[in-house]
């Protein structure tokens, strides 16, 4: 893990970190001007560490490491100790693990189908409404 410099390329399985404001510790693709990076040697110690990345920021777990007054953000340190020990524990029960993984992946799955519902959905309406309005 370390801070991502701008135009840096990686090879190796990563993902970012952001690192102020209030989606501290959300897990992205694509890099921003403030986020770490994390990067890994093999594609399941990747997909692994986003799920447990992308669990902890759903549940706000580094609000309270947050420091600022006017932007808030995480060090490095701090986010890469409680990152150890958290997944340490997560990882604790690995079986028990794969399959929170594999149903937050189903979860995620339906919300975009959900979302995708919706779109529709709002498309079919104003169609409808579109309708009425050309007469």
């Amino acid at each position: 893990m370390k801070h991502h410099a701008s135009g840096t390329t990686y090879t190796n399985p990563h993902f970012f970190i952001l690192n102020k404001g209030l989606n501290t510790g959300k897990p992205m693709k694509q890099s921003c001007p403030n986020c770490f990076v994390i990067i890994f040697q093999c594609r399941e110690d990747y997909e692994n560490m986003e799920s447990i990345c992308s669990s902890l920021w759903r549940v706000k777990f580094w609000h309270q490491f947050l420091i600022g007054s006017v932007i808030p953000y995480i060090r490095i340190n701090d986010f890469s100790k409680n990152l150890n020990a958290q997944a340490n524990e997560m990882m604790a029960d690995f079986e028990k693990h794969k399959k929170n993984v594999a149903v937050l992946k189903l979860l995620e799955e339906k919300e975009q189908q959900f979302h995708q519902n919706i779109n529709v959905i709002n498309d079919l309406r104003r169609v409808i409404l579109y309708r009425y309005c050309k007469r």
